[in-house]
C-alpha cells in the first residue's frame, strides 16, 4: 500500500480554488471586506462604494477633504490591505 504525505486542509482548499479560477475573486472580496478593519470606522463612514477593477481598488468617498488626505497615503493603504489578506491582490488605490 502506498501512503501519501498528509496535507493541510487549507493547502488543499487553496489548490482547489486556484484550479477552478476562484482564488483571485475570493482575495478581491477579502480586500473589499477588509477596508473597515484596516481604515477604521471614521474613514469607513465616509465611504460609499468599493470595487476592484484590473487590480486597482476604487473607493468612492463622500468627503473631498478626506479624499485629499487619503491620496497622499495611497501607497501605504495598498500595502496595508495586501498585508491584511496576506497576498498581493491590488497594485493601487484610486479615490472617486
Amino acid at each position: 500500500m502506498i501512503r501519501n504525505k498528509p496535507k493541510q486542509i487549507g493547502d488543499l482548499l487553496m489548490q482547489f480554488l486556484r484550479s477552478e479560477g476562484l482564488e483571485t475573486p475570493l482575495l478581491e472580496h477579502r480586500i473589499v471586506n477588509a477596508w473597515p478593519a484596516v481604515m477604521g470606522e471614521a474613514v469607513s463612514k465616509y465611504t460609499s462604494e468599493l470595487y476592484i477593477k484590473n487590480s486597482v481598488l476604487w473607493v468612492k468617498l463622500k468627503s473631498p477633504a478626506l479624499k485629499q488626505n487619503l491620496l497622499m497615503m495611497h501607497g501605504e493603504i495598498t500595502r496595508k490591505l495586501n498585508a491584511y489578506v496576506r497576498s498581493q491582490v491590488i497594485t493601487d488605490v484610486h479615490f472617486l
